[in-house]
């Protein structure tokens, strides 16, 4: 069984950054695609990013943060991150890990059925 934890969220002001952590226990993952989502009230769970060692780490964007956020992993770590720059107010939402013991890449890396772990989700308030 994989568990995943998320650390880093909080609040901060429009334009500023955050750095997301993912940690995994339980089994290793450093073949595992690796996502974050994101939820906002009132909205619907939505795809942030992904990445998968296709390719020596294929990465996958939302059009909304592309430019803005980057993700990464160590697997020495057995850790995936989530850098956030110039963060905006519709940012607003609970984060949440997601992990796949398969390897996909491209627009599969962004349904969230594709994904069989998950983490308890950490907040992230952007104030204007």
């Amino acid at each position: 069984q994989v568990q995943l934890l998320e650390s880093g969220g909080g609040l901060v002001q429009a334009g500023g950054s955050l750095r997301l952590s993912c940690a995994a226990s339980g089994r290793t993952i450093s073949s595992y695609t690796m996502g974050w989502f994101r939820q906002a009230p009132g909205k619907e769970r939505e795809f942030v990013a992904a990445i998968s060692w296709s390719g020596g780490g294929t990465t996958y964007y939302a059009d909304s943060v592309k430019g803005r956020f980057t993700i990464s992993r160590d697997n020495a770590k057995n850790t995936q991150y989530l850098q956030m720059n110039s963060l905006k107010p519709e940012d607003t939402a609970v984060y949440y890990c997601a992990a796949d013991r398969f390897v996909f890449t491209g627009q599969a890396m962004g349904v969230p059925d594709r994904y069989n772990y998950w983490g308890q989700g950490t907040q992230v308030t952007v104030s204007s």
